[in-house]
């Protein structure tokens, strides 16, 4: 129970609680811009109230998404010096463009809320809501630059003196884990954000609020929904090839592939006897990680005993893969499943049951982003930069983690407290039936604000 564990404690807290905000702040905006543009497109007054609703509630997260945030950076230097002493002079340029991209964000933020109704072409107040959505997901590619240069660092030499040389910041933002895991967080964050509005509008539909707005809600995210769900599962393919050829432990350690082969299996589930390292109880898939590693039955997997044991993550992973891949399959389905119903059999797609299917896949997403992030970063260990340094050597030696971690969690579970309170007064004194016979009054279509 020494320093780097309460470090650990308190970053893997800090993170799991920031990557719930900071999903629904990088996808959010996208659903709010096509709805509004839909809205305008078709002149229908539920898709723009769409568009308004969804504004006021995407304010409220990322203000908690803030202060998270910088809780993050303040941490980073607190808590893990020595390896903000290397990537510092390394990686620091995507980290200042993450800050710059979050202010480009909310200026466009600002105006796009005040300028409802402003002006007389209402594409020109859509329009604005395009550098909102640019700020928003380019904050997340810059800030998983940083991450992926942890997993394949890149730009740099090490000199026999042990400094560092040759310093290229762009390399390092370009480092061979950027592709495949801007791709997968962005892609997923869309698909999160998706189902997050689609359950509410599920939510209200169970409820017997059977108006066209919560239905017209439903339609949009489901569309988009399985849209992204397809992306994300391209996006994982990539990551799962990166995966073989640059950090095969990780692989190795989530498929609980200890023998390198060709033609290898991929188990989902199971139980693993650690002594034997037989996987029982699995389901075995004849093939698949080798067509996962390289697209051919014939790809050979490095296993686990070709890895030093010091050098091997934690074999737990598997099942956080297994979870994530599960929920990413189960959420295609659903979104499809309406889609098809929607098409074929009209009126079937409202059945209660879907609606539920729907409604869990909300929670069910951030449970998948929760352990896809838990399984990127846990499957780097025993690294915090790969093959460079590692955890133990990055840690501070404060005595006070302990006590911090306490503060910190109790921080984030008021912060939870007020933005739910918040958000639920901020929906609940105002249904969306009041807010469209508003809309629809003499006199209440001009200036109301978002």
């Amino acid at each position: 129970m020494d320093s780097v564990f309460w470090s650990r404690v308190l970053t893997e807290t800090t993170l799991a609680f920031h990557i719930i905000w900071a999903t629904i702040g990088v996808g959010v905006p996208v659903f709010i811009s096509l709805a509004e543009f839909w809205g305008i497109r078709n002149k229908d007054p539920h898709y723009i109230l769409l568009a308004r609703r969804w504004t006021r509630g995407f304010v409220i997260t990322v203000a908690v998404g803030v202060v998270t945030g910088t809780c993050i950076g303040i941490m980073l230097s607190l808590l893990w010096p020595k390896f903000m002493q290397l990537a510092g002079n390394i990686i620091s340029l995507p980290l200042f463009m993450e800050t710059f991209a979050f202010f480009f964000e909310a200026i466009f933020l600002g105006i796009y809320l005040y300028t409802w109704d402003r002006f007389k072409n209402p594409i020109t107040h859509w329009l604005t809501s395009i550098p909102i959505i640019i700020g928003s997901t380019m904050s997340a590619v810059f800030i998983t630059m940083v991450n992926a240069f942890m997993n394949t660092p890149a730009g740099f030499t090490i000199a026999a003196d042990g400094k560092l040389t040759d310093i290229d910041p762009i390399a390092a933002m370009l480092n061979p884990a950027t592709p495949s895991k801007v791709a997968h967080v962005v892609s997923s964050a869309y698909l999160t954000s998706g189902f997050l509005l689609a359950a509410i509008a599920a939510y209200h539909l169970l409820r017997g609020k059977t108006h066209a707005y919560y239905k017209k809600a439903l339609r949009l995210t489901m569309i988009a929904g399985l849209i992204f769900a397809l992306l994300t599962f391209i996006a994982g393919d990539i990551s799962g090839k990166f995966l073989a050829k640059h950090q095969p432990a990780k692989l190795a350690a989530a498929e609980w592939h200890f023998e390198t082969q060709s033609a290898a299996p991929l188990y989902f589930g199971g139980v693993l006897d650690k002594e034997t390292k037989e996987v029982k109880y699995a389901i075995q898939i004849p093939y698949a990680l080798s067509i996962l590693a390289g697209n051919s039955p014939k790809t050979e997997v490095i296993g686990l005993n070709d890895i030093p044991q010091e050098n091997q993550p934690p074999l737990y992973i598997h099942y956080l893969f297994d979870i994530m891949v599960a929920i990413g399959i189960y959420l295609a389905f659903i979104a499809a499943l309406f889609l098809f119903l929607w098409w074929r059999k009209k009126g079937q797609e409202w059945n209660k049951w879907l609606m539920r299917g729907i409604f869990l896949g909300g929670p069910l997403s951030f449970i998948a982003i929760e352990c896809g992030w838990i399984f990127a970063e846990v499957g780097r260990l025993p690294w915090i930069v790969t093959g460079i340094m590692r955890v133990d050597k990055a840690a501070t030696t404060s005595d006070s983690v302990a006590m911090m971690t306490i503060m910190f969690s109790i921080l984030y579970l008021i912060l939870t407290v007020v933005a739910l309170t918040v958000l639920n007064r901020l929906f609940t004194n105002q249904p969306a039936e009041a807010e469209l016979e508003n809309m629809a009054s003499p006199g209440n279509g001009r200036g109301e604000g978002a």
